[in-house]
């Protein structure tokens, strides 16, 4: 081999060399984390991720930069809920305001401060765990990634968690924020007349709201009248829609049944229009005075009857026009159920000389609980809260005058709706959400895990 060539072959190898990368220390991993969690980007930087570092530099100085301003106040306004409530003062010969301490409005930016520091605290983690798997790439020999390469990355492998990020945020702080902002103030004496800022301070009272709807007279005979009657209503409307929906179904799929098509289509009907319309429909037909169901009575010969203005016959019209838009609900997803079932297993039932009692009852109406069971369980929570139906029909009415801001009609929610818009009790309503979370998410977990459908899941499992 000539010199020559063998000096070639020395610098392509050389060259070889120089452009492989060359194997980092064994500790690179665990330096570049904790130079990251000095502060971000500083890992990053130790990695030769050089616009990466500097980017999330560039991030945490504006993420410091608020928290430091905002985080003191945000926690002091949390902790006292102000201490100036704003007052009328003589300036001269004119009064003027003087903006204080709005205990409301601290809450609300104490929370977003503290979800901000959380999303802070979060994406600190995220850098760190960063830094420490691309330095220990770096130690196998690895070439880290450059910051085109490491956009190629996240679009290819992580565009997922990317398109998940913004809606995450805003569910973030606009529905778990204000879920939280509900429960706290559920823990204040924010109600009229004597704690509604700005000219009132808010203050903390523990646990007293849930004593006083328990235990205190003027509130507590409301909450477990009306307790029973949301009780009594979910499992009445539940049942109701539940077991007519089925009847229906079975009657529309009957054989030598003519124009099922047609039948479906009727009974949809009432379903597909606008629940609002159909109720304020109902609630004239079911007029005392001038309603059309009472005239039609009287032309028989039959008394009016009180149908919105008597508490016993309210409660039963609520019921009846929640049928009238529950029961093609339940229909269609029987209907659809109906055809799945194999028909060998009613031809095997008629060999074995089943009736068609025996038949609905050993091969129907378990298919029928087995698919629908969960979907039957979300109604009842569904009922419990159905504040169209009692809001739009009867308003809570007829009034009662053993309640606290509430009517013979009024489930929990509709009776929160008027404490809060009507009242400006916040504190019992806040409090009133949070019994009906317990009371629908308890039952909704235990009725749950008795069924069938979730015994063979778990099975699977």
């Amino acid at each position: 081999m000539s010199t020559r060539q063998q000096a070639s072959m020395n610098g392509e190898a050389s060259q070889r060399t120089q452009e492989a990368p060359q194997p980092a220390s064994g500790n690179s991993g665990a330096i570049a984390a904790v130079l990251s969690g000095v502060f971000w980007g500083l890992g990053q930087l130790f990695n030769r991720q050089y616009l990466k570092g500097i980017l999330f530099m560039v991030f945490e100085a504006v993420g410091l930069f608020y928290l430091i301003n905002n985080l003191p106040r945000a926690i002091w306004g949390l902790y006292t809920l102000g201490e100036t409530p704003s007052q009328m003062m003589k300036v001269g010969k004119l009064y003027k305001m003087v903006p204080g301490d709005h205990s409301i409005h601290l809450i609300i930016k104490g929370l977003i401060t503290l979800l901000v520091l959380f999303v802070f605290i979060w994406v600190y983690v995220l850098i760190v765990k960063d830094a420490l798997a691309v330095g220990r790439a770096r130690a196998k020999g690895d070439k880290p990634n450059n910051f085109l390469q490491s956009l190629v990355y996240v679009q290819e492998h992580k565009f997922a968690y990317l398109f998940l990020a913004l809606p995450t945020a805003a569910v973030l702080f606009f529905t778990i924020m204000p879920i939280i902002f509900m429960i706290l103030l559920a823990f204040t004496n924010y109600s009229a007349p004597d704690h509604i800022p700005p000219a009132k301070l808010v203050d903390w009272v523990g646990f007293q709201n849930f004593v006083d709807l328990l235990q205190l007279g003027t509130w507590s005979g409301t909450f477990y009248g009306v307790l029973t009657w949301t009780i009594i209503w979910a499992i009445l409307a539940t049942v109701t829609c539940y077991f007519g929906g089925i009847l229906v179904a079975l009657l529309v799929q009957q054989a030598g049944i003519k124009f099922k098509t047609m039948w479906r289509t009727i009974f949809i009907i009432p379903y597909a229009i606008p629940q609002m319309l159909s109720f304020l429909i109902m609630r004239n037909m079911f007029n005392g005075e001038f309603g059309p169901i009472n005239q039609y009575l009287s032309y028989f010969g039959l008394g009016k009857l009180p149908w919105l203005s008597d508490p016993f016959w309210a409660k039963v019209t609520v019921l009846l026009v929640n049928m009238w838009v529950g029961i093609p609900v339940t229909m269609v997803l029987v209907i659809g159920i109906l055809t799945t079932i194999p028909r060998d297993m009613y031809e095997a039932a008629d060999v074995d000389g089943a009736t068609a009692w025996h038949k609905f009852k050993a091969i129907t109406m378990p298919m029928i609980l087995y698919s629908t069971a969960p979907i039957l369980i979300g109604q009842f929570a569904g009922n419990i809260n159905n504040f169209n139906v009692i809001f739009l029909m009867t308003n809570g009415n007829p009034p009662n005058g053993e309640y606290q801001y509430a009517g013979s009609t009024d489930l929990l929610v509709t009776w929160l709706y008027k404490l809060t818009l009507d009242n400006n009790k916040f504190n019992i309503a806040a409090a009133i959400g949070i019994i009906i979370f317990i009371i629908v998410a308890s039952l909704s977990i235990w009725s749950y895990r008795r069924t069938r459908s979730f015994r063979e899941e778990d099975m699977i499992q």
